[in-house]
């Protein structure tokens, strides 16, 4: 038939490119535990891609976060970076290890020098900074807000911030430093107003602009 030779099964060059194959998903096995996996289980599971946690002895895997989520935490981070002294860097999604606990914060301000050196995990002693983007959804919200701050406060973390995305007045920003009864709120701010505060260095900011089109 003419035109037969036009028709191949083979794909045009670039078409693997523009429709990789579905990713696999990696399954591996753990070891039995009585009483709760440990930090150091934690540390030894294989890169999957995916964010895993270690909560109260159990391994807690999250979804890949939304766009937003991501945009909000990328624009917070230059935010601080450029506030940032030289002590310290700001980085995301980075291992640390909090009590018994392996949290994996949306956003971690660090020592420097432990930071560049390329560890898997820092330790609450060398973190002056943890931020939580809130993801929707029940139990994300009740992660953020519930479980993971009295850890962050527990482990003696001077600074813990929470991104809110949904509800009114969103983006807001909550900032709170540690005193002896945990957490203390010391800031907030809505879109719309500057928000200020002193620790862990002074930064200003529209919560604003970790949200929609850059302006």
């Amino acid at each position: 038939m003419e035109g037969d030779d036009a028709m191949t099964a083979v794909p045009d060059d670039g078409w693997l490119a523009a429709h990789p194959p579905p990713r696999r998903v990696r399954l591996f096995a753990l070891p039995p535990t009585r009483d709760g996996y440990t930090v150091e289980d934690w540390l030894k599971l294989p890169e999957t891609g995916e964010r895993i946690e270690l909560i109260d002895g159990s391994f807690v895997v999250s979804p890949t976060a939304a766009s937003d989520h991501a945009l909000a935490a990328k624009r917070l981070v230059r935010i601080l970076d450029d506030a940032c002294p030289r002590d310290y860097e700001v980085v995301e999604t980075c291992g640390l290890k909090v009590g018994e606990d392996g949290l994996i914060p949306d956003i971690v301000v660090g020592a420097a020098e432990t930071i560049v050196a390329g560890v898997t995990m820092l330790s609450a002693a060398e973190t002056i900074c943890v931020i939580e983007v809130v993801s929707p959804g029940k139990v994300n919200r009740h992660r953020d807000y519930t479980i993971k701050p009295p850890k962050y406060a527990a482990a003696g973390i001077p600074v813990f911030i929470r991104v809110e995305l949904q509800g009114d007045d969103a983006p807001r920003v909550e900032v709170f430093n540690l005193s002896d009864q945990g957490y203390e709120l010391v800031a907030e701010g809505k879109a719309g107003n500057v928000l200020s505060f002193d620790q862990p260095f002074p930064v200003s900011f529209d919560p604003a602009v970790l949200a929609g089109l850059a302006r």
